[in-house]
């Protein structure tokens, strides 16, 4: 059996790895579209930080690690698949035979249509290239603009913070990480992060961006407000990398869609990591999820399948954990509740504390928290689990951070008492 795995990022190293478990005896083939050594885009921020250098980024620290466990290691990036002939060829001409076929081709970050996006000093922070390019020019009291304050973009902005630059924010929605935080944790994430210097923009887009006279960059703002800066860093998202899958039968919505096997439209293809759309844990929908802890979980169920074992993915769960200078944030699960909006918030603005618990009957669905660090966990498995609260839910809309002790009564010991 031959397994042919595109991607060498997380998602396709731990698939690779969990195959030669399953398949002692199997051919394995991992490809990956850059010069690098298989590396952790999550470990960027720490490279421009100056905690590591690029060697810190790798997965594995290895040099004959794959060589050890015969997984073949290749150069390219696929741009066609034959379903019928099984083969997938790449940019360079050459092609690639498979018995089962692995899509981990994760994704790449949006460039809105902006006038002046392609100029030079206008940077994504995606890959080691990009970090190069951004330790170049982020230089410490420099101004820098970074359009987009997602989860991602959040990131990012703690590294350039680390660098000492003059930082500016801007993003479109009425907060920040909109996608990750409710209303008020948004806002709340927004005046910490203004506690240390950083400007923040919300409800503002870039409109364009020229070249200036006393400044490399003038970024023009929506709001008709116009910042002169060194460096502009794009950080509005990612897109799954799927434009190979084009004319074939594999099924692609904003991702590949899978099923709980991982497996696609065409038997014996599968897909995982930030590529794949797979059901919804809790409403069966399926969705993209951009996030290691998934895409981890996802790997391992694909390759299982792949080496013809009966495994299932429960489902996706939505996991954010955030640490935004200092202040530690958590969502978990469909934490904008349901429509019925049965949920209780607590804020603590003087503390930065806040937690917003959502429900649907008596399970927990969803979680935002800020400023807890003790025991958050269990907020995810109570979601992950989906316990049953029985009494504890009207215990929890009375007294959120009793929300450990709902634990271990309704999980560890269902007959214990409510005092």
């Amino acid at each position: 059996m031959k397994y042919l795995i595109l991607g060498n990022g997380p998602t396709g190293v731990i698939a690779a790895e969990t195959l030669r478990k399953a398949d002692p005896a199997g051919e394995i083939v991992i490809a990956g579209s850059e010069p690098e050594p298989p590396y952790s885009r999550m470990a960027i921020p720490y490279l421009l930080e100056g905690n590591i250098d690029e060697s810190g980024t790798y997965l594995r620290k290895s040099a004959d690690h794959f060589a050890g466990l015969r997984i073949t290691e290749r150069p390219g990036r696929a741009v066609a698949l034959d379903t019928d002939q099984k083969s997938v060829l790449f940019h360079d001409g050459s092609r690639e035979s498979y018995d089962r076929l692995l899509v981990a081709t994760g994704s790449h970050p949006m460039r809105p249509p902006i006038p002046g996006i392609d100029l030079p000093q206008v940077q994504t922070c995606w890959t080691l290239e990009d970090a190069r390019a951004i330790a170049a020019l982020a230089t410490k009291g420099g101004k820098v603009v970074q359009l987009g304050a997602g989860f991602i973009g959040c990131i990012i902005m703690e590294a350039l913070h680390a660098r000492g630059v003059d930082l500016t924010v801007v993003e479109m929605g009425d907060r920040m990480v909109p996608r990750m935080m409710t209303p008020k944790a948004g806002t709340m994430i927004r005046e910490w992060v203004e506690t240390k210097g950083i400007q923040v923009r919300t409800q503002a887009g870039v409109e364009r961006i020229d070249t200036g006279t006393d400044s490399p960059l003038l970024v023009k703002l929506t709001t008709g407000e116009t910042l002169p800066c060194d460096l502009l860093i794009v950080a509005a998202g990612v897109v799954p990398n799927v434009s190979f899958l084009e004319a074939t039968p594999v099924h692609v919505a904003k991702g590949v869609l899978v099923n709980d096997h991982m497996e696609t439209s065409v038997p014996g293809i599968y897909a995982a990591g930030d590529v794949a759309e797979a059901p919804d844990l809790f409403t069966g929908a399926h969705l993209v999820s951009a996030i290691q802890p998934n895409a981890a979980d996802q790997a391992r169920v694909a390759a299982l399948n792949m080496a013809s074992q009966n495994v299932k993915l429960p489902g996706v769960l939505a996991i954010n954990v955030l640490d935004t200078l200092g202040l530690i944030s958590s969502s978990f699960g469909q934490w904008w509740g349901t429509e019925e909006k049965d949920g209780v918030e607590l804020v603590d603005k003087d503390h930065y504390r806040y937690l917003s618990l959502q429900f649907q009957g008596d399970v927990l669905i969803g979680a935002t928290s800020i400023g807890l660090t003790q025991h958050v966990g269990v907020l995810r498995g109570l979601i992950q689990n989906r316990t049953r609260l029985g009494r504890w839910k009207k215990v929890l809309a009375e007294a959120p951070l009793r929300f450990p002790e709902a634990y271990v009564a309704c999980s560890q010991q269902p007959t214990a008492l409510i005092h």
